[in-house]
Parts: C-alpha cells; structure tokens; sequence
C-alpha cells in the first residue's frame, strides 16, 4: 500500500496512542492533548489530529488546533512529518508551531510562507521522582479566581517576555477568559507573599504518561531568591508522586530558568522549536 495521509478518527485512538507512548517524554505535550480532547469527528472544527500511514501502519501525527494557531508533530522523522505538512499545505495556513526541532522545522518548510515573527529555539528538560533535589515551598497553592486580579499582571509578564507581545492588549477577554480557564481546571499554582503573588506556574499538558510545565514566572522584584527554585522543587514533588515524569521547555538563551531547573534535578534532553507566524 501506498503512503497516505489522513484525518485520524476514533478508530485510531489506539494506534496513535501506541505512536506517541513510544516516545513519551518527547510526545508528553500531544499526549496530554489526547487525553484532554479525544480525536474529533472527522470534519470537526476547531481541532484534529493528522497522521501519516505506511502499509496501514500510523508513522507520524500532527494536532492542528485553532485552525492552525497550535499545530504540534510528534516526535517522528522529519521526513514523515514533511509528507503530512505536504498534504496540509493547501489547506492549512500555519499560525503557531511546537515540538521536536527537526519536525517543526519540517512544518515551516511546507507551511510558513515568509519569515515567521518568532522563532526561539528551546531546550527540552524532564525528571522523574528519583532525580529531585531537595527543594520544597509547601506555601505554594492551587490559583483561585478570586487572585485573578493579581494573577493577569504575572501571566501577561511570562507571555511578554517568552513571546514578546502583550496579550491584554491584543486580546483582554479571550487571554483573561483563557487564564480563568486554567485556574477553573486547577491547573494554575501561585505562590503568595505579603498579599502579593510573586511566582505562578501552569500545568500546560498532563495525561497518565506525564505532564508539562509551563508559564514559570517570578515578579522581577522577587527574582534571585531562590523563589523559583523551591516553587518547582515543591510542584515537581507534588504531581510526580502520581506521575511518572514531568517536562519543561526552556528557551536556549535563557540560562538563569535553566539553572533552576538543573538544581532542581531537571535532566536537558533534545532541542524544541517555537514559531509564531502572526
């Protein structure tokens, strides 16, 4: 049989499962996405997952959601990923990718047409339960939505300087509604000092596999006091003794999250992409 590429269906939850489990640490973010979404009837907007199919047998996936505001490829040869791009291209207008370098990349090439507004080249780290250190805050609690006041400032300050832009200004209801969205999921961690928040993180993806971190920020005015560090010893703690691993992306120019998360006994493993088209 020839190579195909197709809209998965619910037929395919299995075999896409088996595809992305082989690999968890790298596919952890889609397995999160499978696991919160499902795979959507076929022609469903606003999200699908795409797969590449060899003798009937899945190779690669890709997630499109948002009509191509968050497209993920799993961690597969580039190659394979290049044919689904392929087939998406006259369909498909890509406003924001992430994943495995080389798959991204291979996204781009098909997808991108001029030259994206950020591209950031991150670091991938993982830990398991038995690589943390020693470094706990137990003061470190569960988002409510009456700190969505004082949450917004921290999360806008996180999305302007890992993004460059500001999304109360482009968006305010839908970045707000998004915030309250993830605090409503218990998915939003703070850390509270004088009536003030001073560090948040979120849990971007999570699934019986693992989940990624995401959105770790200090205040400026709180930063190098080890704040960060203790906040993620004490999350990692908290979510690895009912998961079997945890992940963060980190962007490669910024060394100071970097060195938190080695102390922390964060591992670096392959590099990660980020593009932002519009």
């Amino acid at each position: 049989m020839p190579v195909t590429v197709e809209q998965l269906g619910s037929q395919d939850a299995d075999a896409l499962r088996a595809l992305l489990s082989k690999d968890p640490v790298h596919n952890l973010y889609l397995l999160g996405l499978l696991e919160e979404f499902g795979i959507a009837p076929k022609g469903r907007v606003p999200f699908a997952f795409y797969g590449r199919f060899d003798n009937a047998v899945l190779t690669a996936a890709v997630f499109v959601g948002g009509d191509g505001g968050l497209v993920v490829p799993s961690a597969s040869d580039a190659t394979a990923t290049s044919v689904i791009a392929d087939a998406l291209a006259s369909s498909l207008k890509l406003r924001g990718t992430v994943g495995d370098k080389s798959a991204v990349d291979a996204l781009v090439r098909s997808l991108c047409q001029g030259k994206p507004r950020l591209s950031r080249t991150q670091r991938l780290f993982s830990v398991s339960a038995d690589d943390l250190g020693p470094f706990t805050n137990p003061l470190l609690r569960l988002a409510r939505e009456e700190d969505l006041p004082r949450l917004l400032p921290l999360s806008q300050g996180y999305v302007r300087e890992a993004m460059e832009r500001d999304p109360l200004a482009e968006d305010p209801r839908g970045y707000e509604a998004r915030v309250i969205q993830r605090v409503r999921q218990r998915r939003t961690y703070v850390l509270e000092e004088n009536g003030a928040l001073v560090f948040k993180v979120d849990i971007g993806s999570r699934s019986q596999f693992g989940a990624e971190l995401e959105g770790l920020y200090t205040v400026p005015a709180e930063r190098r006091k080890g704040i960060a560090t203790l906040c993620l010893g004490q999350i990692s703690r908290h979510l690895l003794s009912s998961l079997p691993r945890l992940t963060m992306r980190v962007d490669e120019r910024d060394e100071s999250t970097a060195r938190i998360a080695r102390k922390v006994g964060y591992l670096a493993g392959r590099t990660w992409r980020l593009v932002l088209v519009d």
